[in-house]
């Protein structure tokens, strides 16, 4: 019983091993002579512009994270909606219907408390800040506002 829990507490230390003498020859073998293009931020092959850091909006991610859930969803409703043909005939079709309908309800609430939340709003101003997105007006021209406009400018 302990000759199992030996071999992999061997697998361990020679894995453990294998990691630090790859890292150790990896020291000794590469050269070290930085010099400051060396040391700039990689951009793909470009010239970096302004600092590597900088706040990054997270509204990007919860978008991504929102439609990796309702994607995700589809993955699980898939093999029930493949399958319920068979259920209904072994008499568990309502069963397996509220089931659904339970899981759909469920993740319609979360998509309405992000609705509700404002995170769905791509464009959205922060409360007590007298800078937000109050009066956002189109840069786009209606039809026919181009002549009104020229009118207004020479007069």
């Amino acid at each position: 019983m302990l000759m199992a829990y030996a071999s992999v507490a061997a697998f361990f230390l020679v894995a453990g091993g294998f990691v630090l003498v790859s890292m150790l020859a990896g020291r000794l073998i590469r050269p070290d002579n930085m010099y400051p293009e060396k040391r700039e931020t990689y951009e793909c092959g470009e010239a970096p512009v302004g600092p590597a850091w900088f706040n990054f909006n997270p509204r990007f991610y919860i978008i991504a994270l929102i439609f990796i859930i309702f994607d995700v969803e589809i993955a699980f409703i898939y093999p029930v909606a493949r399958v319920f043909r068979r259920w209904v005939e072994q008499g568990m079709g309502l069963y397996a219907f509220v089931e659904i309908f339970l899981f759909v309800a469920i993740l319609l609430v979360g998509l309405a408390y992000v609705w509700v939340k404002g995170d769905l709003d791509w464009i959205r101003g922060i409360k007590g800040d007298p800078r937000g997105v109050q009066d956002v007006t189109s840069r786009v021209k209606a039809p026919g506002q181009d002549a009104a406009d020229d009118d207004l400018e020479a007069a």
